[in-house]
């Protein structure tokens, strides 16, 4: 398999909020408020939808679970959800505090997506599997997205 490049996606978020610690760790939840994703076969905005439940675990590492909706700018929606695990550096910790950014490739911040979508335009995302790379800064987080394709 290889990897080809689907998009970079950026979606703004309120500062998160702590709904304590349970027993798996601290449950953090930042809701969306927009953004927007562009590539080679879509382009669109993000709409202020969704939100992005983490869980801060014993490791401080955080473990993401996403729900999006994109509307491409052709008026398709997509549903897109992900789970990713990023590596809780002091620059992530900075950027979540309010103050800092990281780039890609800094520490290990990997998503797995997926997208849904009923228009016939964008079908061929259904049965598609992405992975994303991703960099964070002040209420804005940035993936790289791949389709992961036969070789």
């Amino acid at each position: 398999m290889k990897l080809e490049y689907l998009c970079d996606y950026t979606a703004t978020f309120i500062t998160p909020i702590s709904v304590g610690k349970g027993p798996l760790g601290e449950r953090i939840v930042a809701d969306l408020t927009g953004g927007h994703f562009e590539g080679p076969r879509m382009k669109g905005k993000v709409r202020a939808s969704g939100a992005d439940w983490a869980l801060v675990g014993p490791d401080g590492n955080l473990r993401l679970d996403v729900r999006a909706v994109f509307e491409s700018d052709d008026g398709a929606a997509i549903y897109v959800t992900y789970r990713a695990r990023m590596e809780a550096t002091e620059g992530i910790r900075k950027a979540l505090a309010g103050g800092g950014s990281t780039n890609f490739g800094d520490n290990y911040f990997i998503s797995q997506i997926q997208f849904e979508t009923g228009d016939e335009r964008y079908a061929w995302l259904n049965n598609l599997m992405a992975v994303g790379e991703g960099k964070l800064k002040p209420n804005e987080v940035t993936y790289r997205v791949y389709a992961v394709v036969p070789d």
